[in-house]
C-alpha cells in the first residue's frame, strides 16, 4: 500500500485557516462533504490495492438449528474416493469470491450406510454447508482425509459445481458411533480438520481426545442410556485433555445409542455454525444456563446436560 500526503497539510493547521475554512470533498455522484479544518490533522491519498488479501467469510443460511434451513439441495450418490459416498450441497451456491461454503465430513456408524443419516446431512447442507457422507467409517480418519482430498480437487475444477466455492483448510468432521471415532482421528491427524462433533461415540481406550491439539475443538453428544456413555465420559474426562471440549448428554427420555444424529442433531448444527461458520454460539455451550448445558431438547422430550472445559 502506498500513501501520499498532501503538501497543504501543514497549512491547514494554522489558526487563521482553522478559523476560516472548511475542507470540501466533492464525490463522483455530485454530493459534497465538508470538514472544518480544525478537525483535520492530515490528508492522505491511499492507493487501493485490489490484490491485498481479504477475509473469506462462511456462507450460512437460516438461523434456527432446530429445523432445516432455507437452501434447496443437490444430492450426488456413489461418488468420491472409492465410490459409495454421498455429497449434498446447496443447489444455489455463493458466487461471491469472499463468501464461501464450509465443509462437513460425516461418518456413518459401523455397518450403517450414509443414506441412513439423510436427516442430519440435509439439515447441515440446508444451512449452507457442503456435506460429504462417507461410505463407511473405519475409525482411523483415513477415509475422512481422502474425502477431503477429493473435495479439494473438486474445488479446483472449473467445470464442477464446487469450483472456488468451498473452504477446505478449515473443515469440520462429525459422525455417529464409529463415525465419531473416524471424526476424532481425522481431527488428530489432519491439519485441515479443526473441529469434530462425535455423536454417541467416544474412544474405546479413553485417551484419543488427549491427542487433539489445543488450537482445535471437540464435542461429544451422547445418550444417558446409550452403550457409548462410558467411553464418551472417559474420553472427555481424561485429565490429559487440553483442547477446548464439550460433553453434551441427552437426559430425561432414556436416550440411547441412536439419539445424537436424530433428536439431538441441533447440537451438531449449532456447533458447526459456531466452529466453522464463525457464528456466536459460545454461550450456548460454555455457560451454566446455556442451551446445550442446561436447556430443553426442542421438539422432543428431555433436556441437555452439558459440561465444558479449556475454553
Amino acid at each position: 500500500m502506498k500513501k501520499l500526503t498532501l503538501l497543504a497539510t501543514a497549512l491547514i493547521a494554522t489558526s487563521a485557516l482553522a478559523q476560516t475554512y472548511k475542507m470540501r470533498v466533492l464525490k463522483t455522484d455530485g454530493s459534497e462533504i465538508f470538514y472544518p479544518t480544525e478537525e483535520v490533522k492530515q490528508v492522505d491519498f491511499v492507493e487501493y490495492n485490489e490484490d491485498e488479501p481479504k477475509e473469506i467469510k462462511v456462507f450460512l443460511a437460516g438461523d434456527n438449528v432446530n429445523q432445516d434451513g432455507p437452501m434447496k439441495l443437490t444430492k450426488m450418490e456413489n461418488i468420491g474416493p472409492g465410490g459409495g459416498n454421498i455429497l449434498v450441497y446447496p443447489t444455489e451456491m455463493s458466487n461471491d469470491p469472499y463468501v464461501k461454503h464450509g465443509v462437513v465430513i460425516w461418518g456413518p456408524g459401523g455397518g450403517s450406510k450414509p443414506s441412513e443419516y439423510m436427516g442430519i446431512i440435509n439439515r447441515l447442507a440446508s444451512h449452507g454447508f457442503v456435506v460429504m457422507a462417507l461410505r463407511e467409517s473405519p475409525g482411523s480418519g483415513d477415509l475422512a482425509s481422502a474425502a477431503l482430498d477429493w473435495l479439494e480437487e473438486k474445488s479446483n475444477d472449473p467445470n464442477g459445481p464446487l469450483y472456488n466455492r468451498i473452504i477446505t483448510d478449515r473443515v469440520g468432521c462429525a459422525g455417529h458411533s464409529m463415525g465419531g471415532l473416524e471424526s476424532e482421528q481425522a481431527l488428530i491427524k489432519d491439519k485441515r480438520v479443526v473441529t469434530a462433533a462425535l455423536n454417541n461415540s467416544g474412544d474405546l481406550n479413553h485417551s484419543a481426545m488427549t491427542l487433539v491439539p489445543t488450537d482445535k475443538t471437540a464435542m461429544i453428544v451422547y445418550g444417558e442410556a446409550g452403550m457409548e456413555a462410558p467411553n464418551a465420559e472417559a474420553d472427555y474426562g481424561n485429565n490429559g485433555v487440553k483442547c477446548p471440549a464439550c460433553l453434551i448428554k441427552m437426559v430425561g427420555n432414556n436416550w440411547g445409542h441412536g439419539s445424537g444424529p436424530w433428536s439431538g442433531m441441533a447440537a451438531t448444527v449449532a456447533w458447526m455454525r459456531w466452529q466453522i461458520g464463525g457464528e456466536d454460539h459460545k454461550s450456548e455451550f460454555t455457560t451454566p444456563n446455556g442451551q446445550y448445558v442446561n436447556g430443553n431438547i426442542i421438539g422432543d422430550k428431555g433436556y441437555w446436560n452439558g459440561k465444558y472445559k479449556n475454553w
